[in-house]
């Protein structure tokens, strides 16, 4: 039987996208669930990730069965409207989460060091000083990032490096928020019944900001560039046919483990530290305020303010460089680029831009990251129902299309998802709308 440690070593893409679905996104919501509903929505964000890991092993099998590239796939195969809808949903979404990802990186960064080194611009009279300060933090991130994905294209080697970088990056984080919520529970400060409770479906939230914030949990868990990145980083690796229950395992210790304890442990601190039985907490739920009211919770400013914001900003940089991979992604497939070329190298670079995003961030407000996530929500359906119609096309899978109890298993679990993720749309739309 195969090790755990040679399945970890073994595999890469799925940490890979378990990098990008923990960033800023994921840390807002998970840091709301908890601090505006306490421990009663736990249950969402496993909920979401459940969907996201079915329909990743889905996406898994037919690429590599067919060894295809999924944008050429569904373009072929299925509707090239289609591909080229969920192309330019993957490509639009990377760039605009990146106007959010670089102030809350460059952010997390001002925190930790102001408490390692006690230098601050935060009550300086000139609040540009400041913003241009945060930008040169934003720049510092962007050429991290920007190295790394150049990196990352040079060959096997540098494949390997990136996505061992990621494991140990994924594992620092962990560590990171597990200090925090072992921290609130000495001080007493977590009911475990309440937890365990809380991660039983048993509720659905029926305000404006708790659906928000369950849309942005979907929106978040598997998002639409997440499923379009997914296949490039597989073939890049090499694998095929004889991969496919590696890449199982892979999604699995890669993605949804890491995403359902670091979520989970956030929105437990939330819970235990932030709520307060109403909803006037979301416009301080920026992680740095988040993290100063961790300290005065009695956490220390080790733990709220250079434990907690290290860890966001880690999964902040995580999910930087997968947008960028997922911009030269499918701008290769909407440009005909070829893959490792200058031109592609360039493309992943198109978030760029973003950086500007600490002079909006002011303006545009941490609680941006919600209604994106949860646009993001809404577009899911592309690539989900786009899978359960390939996954049962025989001219494009062959002899590995499914057949008999297998076809069963596997397209009532994906009906199931699709019927999920769109009911929760309608759920959502209908909420806003005020319907009874």
């Amino acid at each position: 039987m195969t090790s755990i440690y040679h399945l970890v070593k073994s595999g890469g893409p799925g940490w890979l996208q378990g990098a990008m679905t923990l960033g800023g996104g994921s840390a807002i919501t998970s840091l709301s669930i908890g601090a505006l509903f306490g421990f009663e929505f736990l249950w969402i964000q496993p909920v979401a990730m459940i969907i996201g890991c079915i329909m990743l092993f889905a996406l898994a099998h037919q690429t590599l069965s067919t060894g295809q590239r999924p944008f050429v796939a569904m373009k072929q195969h299925l509707s090239p409207s289609l591909a080229w809808l969920w192309a330019i949903a993957a490509l639009g979404s990377s760039i605009v989460w990146g106007f959010s990802h670089y102030p809350l990186a460059a952010g997390m960064l001002e925190e930790a060091i102001e408490v390692t080194f006690s230098f601050s611009l935060k009550d300086e009279a000139e609040a540009t000083g400041r913003q241009v300060y945060l930008f040169a933090l934003a720049v510092m991130v962007w050429i991290g990032c920007a190295t790394t994905v150049w990196n990352y294209g040079q060959g096997s080697h540098g494949v390997r490096l990136f996505e061992n970088g990621i494991k140990i990056l994924s594992a620092l984080v962990a560590a990171s928020f597990a200090w925090v919520v072992i921290s609130a529970a000495l001080n007493g400060s977590i009911n475990w019944s309440d937890v365990l409770w809380g991660f039983v479906p048993h509720s659905l939230p029926d305000t404006g900001i708790g659906v928000t914030t369950m849309m942005a949990a979907l929106g978040t868990a598997v998002g639409i560039n997440m499923t379009f990145v997914y296949g490039y980083t597989v073939l890049r690796r090499g694998w095929g046919p004889q991969e496919k229950e590696l890449a199982r395992y892979d999604i699995v210790l890669g993605l949804v483990l890491p995403y359902l304890v670091i979520t989970s442990l956030i929105s437990i601190a939330a819970a235990a530290c932030l709520f307060d039985g109403e909803s006037t907490i979301q416009n301080r739920l920026a992680p740095a305020q988040a993290g100063a009211m961790f300290a005065q919770a009695g956490m220390g400013d080790l733990v709220g303010r250079l434990i907690f914001p290290l860890g966001v900003l880690g999964m902040a940089a995580g999910s930087l460089v997968m947008h960028m991979l997922t911009c030269g992604a499918a701008a290769m497939e909407m440009f005909n680029l070829e893959e490792d070329s200058t031109a592609y190298r360039l493309a992943c670079l198109i978030p760029t831009p973003a950086v500007l995003g600490v002079f909006l961030w002011s303006s545009m407000g941490p609680y941006v990251i919600l209604p994106t996530s949860a646009f993001c929500g809404l577009l899911l359906p592309i690539a989900y129902v786009g899978w359960l119609i390939l996954n049962n096309r025989s001219d494009y899978l062959g002899n590995d299309m499914p057949t008999g109890n297998r076809a069963l298993v596997y397209n009532s679990a994906m009906i199931l998802c699709v019927v999920v993720v769109i009911s929760s749309v309608l759920y959502s739309t209908g909420v806003a709308l005020g319907w009874p």
